[in-house]
């Protein structure tokens, strides 16, 4: 009666701590917010962003570079490390569910003292009457093994498919890293080979600013021979060109630096770009359709890496969870085994053994309770970074169509400035020439009209970042 008190009093103590052990607070559970309907007062019901980057950009030169950027970009070729890593953790999971064999092979020798209960036992074993002489148990005993072992944590509660879950989260999260990455990689590419292209035509500009004030001075002294002028327009003109020129230099500067950052992008050492910079000024930006916020949820390569982390965050918790539960573990050996190497390979050294057993923590779960809390933390964070990147997703996209309507008011405001100061040139010239204007009316009216045709270079390029971009907060270029 006692030994049965006391075992059901034992049982009970130990129920009541595995119950304790599993009230742990379930994950915390946030709302998310849901997309607006539309951007501002648009409704397109088609969206560039399905578009194959290759139809999206015309231009030949730009394509090709996008394609080498692609195949040998370093940070893309990091990523599929990445992935590869995050894929080897999968297998790993998926490992962990299965039974682990493996296969031993052992020789070792042993001494039991004299005084101990294998020591008399061995001792005693020589003496009966139904013991062979190969049987006999020597003093320093040899052990001859060779088998398989195996062990196996049967998922009964689900942990270790939860963790299966959130390694495979993971890898799905890098693969879409790696989209968003290709995505930045081509609008990357894309921006700087147009800024490479705005800049050669600003070189073009102030190289005829520069050819037309030589011109200009020149005029200027041979007036100053006559007495028409003086040496102060002379200075003047002088200086005006000599700005022109060290512009000209920073310009050239910032061509080579501008081909670096594309070669960078590449994956190769410095050489020249191929482009073709003709096109530039007469190009129009397209009608770019939106579509709706929601497509970005399935367009978007952060937003849905962002959404897989959230998800792999999740089933982190769960496995955190499970972790206080008790664990079935089986384990067993099958093999060979003798004290004498020539009886090794025969039926009767037939040995195998198997155990099961549940075991959980009871006391002292501190590192359990930890890794837990750890695991609700990440999840929330996790939880606030989806809602951030939807945020941002929508707000990029939202930004970039304003930017595109206020470009295009901007560049025939611009235009209309330019092509006012550049026939004020040709005026003031003409009344120059005729004693009615002084030659500081004609450098001022110069420098206005480059400073004009520079910013309007500016608004254009600005166009083509705005086109680009928006491909790319729309989640074009990935697919």
């Amino acid at each position: 009666m006692y030994n049965r008190n006391t075992f059901t009093y034992s049982l009970s103590i130990i129920l009541c701590l595995l119950m304790s052990a599993c009230n742990t607070s379930m994950p915390p559970q946030t709302r998310i917010k849901t997309m607006p309907e539309s951007f501002g007062t648009t409704k397109d019901t088609s969206n560039v962003a399905e578009l194959d980057w290759k139809k999206y950009f015309s231009d030949n030169d730009l394509i090709k570079l996008i394609d080498t950027a692609i195949a040998n970009n370093m940070d893309l070729l990091m990523a599929h490390q990445r992935i590869e890593m995050t894929h080897a953790q999968v297998l790993y999971a998926k490992g962990r569910m299965l039974p682990f064999v493996s296969g031993l092979g052992s020789v070792g020798q042993r001494r039991f003292g004299q005084y101990t209960m294998d020591g008399v036992g061995n001792y005693d074993t020589q003496f009966s009457p139904n013991i062979t002489k190969d049987e006999i148990i020597p003093e320093h005993l040899p052990d001859y093994y060779l088998g398989l072992q195996t062990s196996w944590e049967i998922d009964i509660w689900g942990k270790l498919k939860h963790k299966k879950k959130a390694a495979l989260g993971k890898y799905l999260a890098s693969v879409e890293g790696k989209n968003w990455l290709i995505t930045n990689l081509i609008a990357e590419v894309a921006n700087n080979y147009y800024q490479l292209l705005a800049l050669d035509i600003e070189l073009d500009i102030i190289r005829e600013t520069i050819t037309l004030q030589n011109s200009q001075l020149s005029i200027v002294l041979v007036e100053k021979e006559t007495g028409r002028s003086n040496e102060l327009a002379v200075k003047q003109f002088q200086a005006q060109l000599l700005h022109y020129k060290a512009l000209e230099t920073e310009v050239v500067q910032r061509v080579v630096e501008c081909e670096s950052r594309i070669n960078l992008l590449l994956g190769r050492f410095p050489q020249a770009i191929k482009r073709d910079k003709n096109a530039f000024m007469s190009y129009q930006p397209a009608q770019v359709q939106a579509g709706i916020p929601t497509d970005l949820l399935r367009n978007r390569p952060d937003v849905k890496q962002a959404e897989l982390e959230l998800i792999s965050s999740k089933a982190n918790v769960k496995a955190a969870q499970k972790a206080f539960y008790p664990s079935l573990n089986i384990t067993g050996a099958l093999g060979l085994q003798s004290f004498n190497p020539s009886f090794l390979l025969t039926p009767q050294s037939l040995a195998y053994n198997a155990l099961g057993g549940l075991t959980a923590p009871l006391l002292n779960m501190s590192a359990l309770k930890a890794e837990f809390k750890t695991a609700k933390a990440s999840q929330l964070e996790a939880l606030y970074h989806y809602q951030k990147a939807m945020i941002n997703a929508y707000l990029e996209v939202y930004n970039q169509l304003a930017n595109i309507k206020n470009l295009k008011q901007n560049y025939a405001l611009k235009n209309e400035e330019s092509q006012t100061l550049t026939t004020a040139i040709t005026t003031a010239t003409d009344l120059y020439a005729l004693g009615r204007a002084t030659y500081l009316e004609i450098i001022i009216t110069r420098q206005n009209a480059l400073q004009a045709n520079l910013e309007l270079i500016e608004i254009k390029k600005h166009q083509f970042e705005a086109v680009i971009n928006i491909y790319k907060s729309l989640g074009g270029g990935w697919k």
